[in-house]
């Protein structure tokens, strides 16, 4: 029996010209699939007005594609080597303006939050993003855990320490990279009590929690991740969790509870240390009472 379209196809075309049409669809319909005749991934740069899409296979023909050696990678736990561009020759701009952020937004809606200052830094006195790009017939492992791998695009830094770069500023499965304005300007319900001093352990919280915590989560509402729940409503989790439970949970969330979809890694000292730790929990409380709705 003709499939649907064939039959279709030989109704429009009549005589031996529909049949030999017919046959040539069910022929190619015959043919393998084969993934080189799709489209290719691309990445989205969304900045400085305008809105431009790199395909992979054009991304590793540039003439600034170079290999990059990362000693400690953030998201596969050891020593890994890529082909990348850097970040800074992709963004089209060479300085933004004051008060903007760049998000790195993943496939499945982690968003990075991502100083301009830092992405479009070159030198070798500091940290430098590159994009790295995963090669079709050269295909990364996958990641710990996981039955995917960082690709097809993953921004990775050379040189991290030197510049303060958090472990939830290395977005993997990078599918845009957009330029908006700060989060506080942006969504005023994440914003501590005013008269805070300066140096309160809630303020510096705050920008921890930005940074950190608004990858996956929302908070009254605010951030533009998919991931995670909002941490301020219904509940903020100081409101059912111990100040010890709460921190057990965020640096080993399976020894709290868990389920199969469970999809938090548990964050050590080395990418959330015990001070910013102490300081998320104080910020967090101090925003339980400061629910929006």
């Amino acid at each position: 029996m003709k499939p649907p379209i064939a039959r279709m196809l030989g109704s429009m075309v009549g005589g031996r010209a529909g049949r030999l049409l017919v046959l040539l669809f069910l022929m190619l319909a015959a043919l393998p699939f084969h993934p080189a005749l799709a489209a290719g991934p691309a990445l989205t740069i969304a900045v400085a007005g305008s809105e431009r899409v790199f395909d992979r296979d054009a991304l590793l023909a540039r003439p600034d594609m170079v290999t990059v050696d990362i000693p400690a990678d953030i998201s596969y736990g050891r020593p890994m080597s890529y082909r990348a561009v850097p970040l800074a020759s992709l963004l089209g701009t060479g300085e933004f303006p004051p008060g903007t952020v760049l998000e790195g937004v993943a496939s499945d809606g982690f968003t990075a939050q991502l100083p301009p200052e830092l992405c479009l830094r070159t030198g070798p006195d500091g940290a430098v993003a590159f994009l790295a790009v995963e090669p079709a017939d050269r295909p990364w492992p996958n990641l710990p855990g996981k039955e995917v791998s960082a690709g097809p695009f993953y921004l990775v830094w050379v040189r991290p320490e030197a510049s303060g770069v958090r472990s939830e500023q290395w977005p993997y499965q990078l599918a845009r990279i957009v330029a908006s304005d700060d989060p506080l300007k942006r969504w005023p319900q994440l914003a501590a009590e005013a008269g805070l001093a300066a140096d309160s352990p809630i303020r510096a919280g705050q920008t921890v929690f930005i940074t950190q915590c608004m990858a996956c989560h929302t908070l009254n509402g605010a951030g533009s991740a998919t991931m995670g729940p909002d941490l301020n409503r219904p509940m903020n989790p100081t409101e059912y969790l111990t100040p010890t439970g709460l921190k057990r949970l965020v640096r080993d969330p399976r020894s709290v509870r868990t389920w199969p979809g469970q999809q938090m890694p548990g964050f050590d000292p080395a990418m959330l240390s015990d001070a910013d730790l102490d300081r998320v929990v104080a910020y967090l409380g101090h925003m339980a009472g400061r629910k929006a709705l």
